[in-house]
């Protein structure tokens, strides 16, 4: 069950992917389009206003097809086979079940209690779904019904059906299938969805007025989450679902840029709300601490070493808000030091709250611009000079903790290990050595795609084709299925060919690669193919 539910999580990350050009769109467009802060040049009649609003405007698509992109999203990371055509699937049986929900709120809706005459949006719990009036079920209804769309094509996708019947194989026997199942599952959400509405509104009520103590316990859980891989189940439906404001904190922030800009109040009495995207503080603030920690911890004769590794995760982690690489380098040889990086990721986030400082934060430092500093800058730099003198010295407080704790405990973090294969890259001889001592049933395969590529360690690290059941992955991290555990290779060996180290839980394991994961996911199926 574990393992499902952290694919789950890794799918619904597929389309945030996205968020970070998109924001950027959106930001920019924003700025240019503001009277407030352009000046005449962005009055409405203008050719510049309006050269600028058409980018603007497709900008939004994102943003404003949420549900959709999830439901289609979905099956790229759940489906077992075929996933292309499981999105294709998703999609046509998507807006399926909302023509027949659609439907039955217009004939039978009072006895549902819904009054389908109300326009949408608002406290009226209805939406506009692909030109559909319907039920406003947000992205969580997207994915139930994506993901018994998922359930129906691992099932009878591969139904071998009569050669009269011969047509019907594969896309549209699911289809067949699941339209006959979209009634019912329409008609079961136009009786519960309503009450769940009404509770998701009370449930608004309780976070919005937990303030900043709410606002720390969000943080603190969705940092605690991370290893295993059930972050995005949490933050999702605050962040692009109605649990806190209508459409979700990134939908209803951009919406309000312009009001925002224009406005010299300060931001927290304006979108209070805004306080729980305040995950990304910790990224841009609290990594740059750890790894100046582990580089002043390290031995001196491996610091250029460190260094060489840390440059780059902690890049990645200030600037597009990916923070696996730099948190796997210690997550295992020191969970103390995670749980206390958990806590002061909560704190940074409840103090800048607490300072006023809300707003798209929950990225890295591309997006927050976007979002925040670009189009906020000329009426609310004051909060973001703040910001930045709050979080720099919690970067000292990170550095401080990080090294005090490194140094009293002897955590092995990169550097002080004794051997020395945590922060090294095998050579091409080293490891085809390491080929040549018996490891050899994996041969034919790794020579088809490159004898000492990435995905051919990979591969050997999981014991070998025949050990893989599944294989799918996430924004940063490849989540394999395997049969026997005691052939995967432990952290160290993961380390030491190139990746950022590997969970193993079970039966599941995590090989935390970074954001090229798609492409190695790719190299290593190739392999796969190969070795059957």
């Amino acid at each position: 069950m574990m393992q499902k539910i952290q694919k789950f999580g890794g799918a619904m990350f597929t389309p945030v992917l996205l968020f970070a050009f998109a924001g950027i769109v959106v930001g920019v467009g924003t700025l240019f389009t503001t009277e407030a802060i352009m000046g005449d040049l962005a009055r409405p009649e203008s050719m510049f206003y309006q050269c600028w609003n058409v980018i603007l405007q497709g900008g939004w698509t994102v943003f404003n097809q949420l549900p959709l992109l999830f439901a289609v999203a979905l099956p790229i990371g759940m489906a077992k086979k075929q996933n292309a055509r499981c999105c294709m699937e998703a999609l046509v049986l998507y807006l399926t079940f909302h023509y027949f929900l659609s439907t039955m709120l217009s004939q039978w809706g009072g006895a549902f209690g819904v009054d389908f005459s109300a326009e949408v949006g608002g406290t009226s719990g209805l939406a506009m779904i692909a030109n559909i009036k319907t039920l406003d079920m947000g992205m969580l209804g997207a994915l139930a019904v994506s993901g018994l769309v998922i359930w129906l094509h691992n099932r009878f996708y591969e139904t071998e059906l009569p050669d009269w019947l011969g047509s019907f194989n594969g896309s549209t026997f699911v289809f067949m299938v699941g339209f006959f199942v979209m009634i019912p599952a329409a008609l079961l959400s136009a009786l519960i969805w309503p009450k769940i509405q009404l509770g998701m509104l009370a449930f608004q009520g309780f976070v919005t007025h937990a303030g900043a103590a709410g606002v720390w316990v969000f943080i603190f859980l969705e940092r605690m989450l991370i290893p295993f891989g059930l972050h995005h189940i949490l933050y999702s439906p605050f962040y692009y679902d109605n649990a806190v404001v209508p459409g979700g904190l990134y939908s209803y922030w951009a919406t309000k840029l312009p009001e925002l800009a224009a406005s010299t109040a300060p931001l927290k009495s304006l979108v209070p709300e805004a306080g729980f995207t305040a995950t990304g503080f910790s990224k841009i603030f609290g990594c740059p601490g750890i790894a100046l920690a582990f580089y002043s911890t390290a031995r001196p004769e491996k610091k250029k070493q460190v260094m060489a590794l840390l440059i780059p995760i902690t890049l990645t982690a200030i600037l597009c808000g990916v923070t696996e690489p730099i948190e796997f380098t210690f997550l295992f040889v020191a969970p103390p030091l995670f749980v206390v990086h958990a806590l002061l990721a909560a704190t940074l986030s409840t103090v800048m709250y607490l300072a006023g400082i809300v707003g798209i934060h929950s990225g890295g430092a591309i997006e927050m611009a976007s979002l925040n500093w670009i189009p906020l800058g000329a009426n609310h730099g004051w909060q973001y000079l703040v910001m930045l003198g709050i979080g720099l010295v919690f970067t000292v407080i990170w550095f401080l903790v990080f090294k005090f704790l490194i140094q009293k405990f002897d955590f092995k973090t990169p550097g002080r290990e004794i051997d020395t294969g945590d922060v090294k890259f095998y050579s091409k001889k080293e490891y085809r050595e390491r080929q040549a001592e018996g490891k050899t049933d994996d041969q034919p395969a790794q020579q088809a795609a490159g004898g000492d590529s990435l995905a051919a360690r990979i591969l050997e690290g999981l014991g070998g084709a025949d050990n893989i059941e599944e294989l799918t992955n996430c924004a940063t991290r490849l989540r394999v299925n395997v049969k026997d555990a005691t052939k995967v290779q432990p952290d160290g060996y993961f380390k030491s060919i190139g990746t950022h180290g590997a969970m193993v839980k079970g039966k599941s394991v995590q090989v935390i690669v970074g954001l090229s994961v798609a492409k190695v996911r790719a190299n290593v199926e190739d392999l796969m193919l190969v070795k059957t």
